[in-house]
């Protein structure tokens, strides 16, 4: 929950790029100890599917990396904290657009009414707002981090079966990091980005031992092996505590909200978890009917 939050702060010392690389840098050597330690050597290897975790690897690692962290310099942590929610209204729509899945009429209208609460929240109830000082556009990049992780997220679900979730997730985090890695290079060479100094690395030291455990390590591998038990929607549910995390440690540091942002939150928050319940007395009716 703190991700966000501890992210807009560190911004500062490190960089969009050089906060990415960083964080899986550490992470992801991490994860190929955890993956010989439990699975083997030979469970490092790709076995035909290089080029489909490269390109989910590149999605997700990369892209949500890249997106929120460039968008969250432009915006503010509840923006990002609040859009990134929007993942389980966007797994609905991806699954009818790949898979010819049509949502519910009460789904679609869940949809509807969070889309209408992140705008709530971004333009403080005044489209000029979210127009001012660049928010607009962190909030864009932001959401394209969202479909970046949404991508990702169903990826792992559909073209990784037989992987167990360690493996998926080691396995599409290296080439996402490599990612990370030659946009950082070409981000220095461009001079749109600079090199840390050791200094501000170890500025920010207790930050980074924070992302590359907690927040790739714990984190990304949790939500890999939940989204394979649970499945991609009810998975994304979890990230509707989100807001509500980052909406009180903003809070808690000062920040002061006015009451249609607060409004807005309430309103998505409460359009997913509607949905969700909807979706699964939808299940329960349908596995009652199958047992009879």
């Amino acid at each position: 929950m703190p991700l966000f939050s501890v992210a807009k702060r560190t911004l500062p010392y490190l960089d969009a790029f050089a906060l990415g690389s960083v964080r899986y840098l550490f992470g992801v050597a991490l994860f190929v100890l955890l993956l010989v330690a439990f699975e083997g050597r030979q469970a490092l290897r790709y076995e035909g599917r290089l080029g489909a975790a490269t390109l989910y690897g590149l999605i997700g690692i990369a892209g949500f990396n890249l997106f929120v962290w460039l968008g969250l310099g432009y915006t503010r942590p509840e923006h990002a904290s609040i859009i990134l929610a929007l993942q389980t209204p966007l797994t609905a729509l991806a699954v009818w657009g790949v898979r010819g899945q049509r949502p519910a009429a009460f789904t679609l209208g869940c949809v509807v009414v969070a889309f209408a609460g992140v705008v709530l929240v971004i333009t403080k109830g005044d489209p000029r707002v979210a127009i001012a000082g660049g928010e607009l556009f962190g909030d864009l990049l932001i959401f394209c981090g969202a479909l970046s992780w949404m991508t990702y997220t169903l990826g792992g679900a559909w073209k990784f079966s037989g992987w167990s979730p360690l493996r998926m997730t080691v396995l599409t985090c290296i080439p996402g990091t490599v990612g990370l890695l030659a946009a950082n290079v070409v981000a220095v060479l461009l001079d749109y980005s600079t090199v840390p100094s050791l200094d501000a690395v170890a500025s920010v030291s207790w930050q980074i031992v924070y992302f590359s455990v907690g927040t790739v390590v714990l984190g990304v591998l949790g939500f890999n092996a939940a989204a394979r038990r649970l499945g991609p929607l009810n998975t994304m549910l979890m990230l509707n505590l989100i807001p509500i995390g980052v909406f009180g440690i903003e809070a808690a540091l000062g920040r002061s909200f006015v009451a249609v942002e607060i409004a807005g939150a309430l309103v998505v928050i409460a359009a997913l978890v509607a949905n969700n319940l909807y979706l699964r007395g939808v299940s329960a009716v349908r596995r009652d009917s199958n047992t009879r």
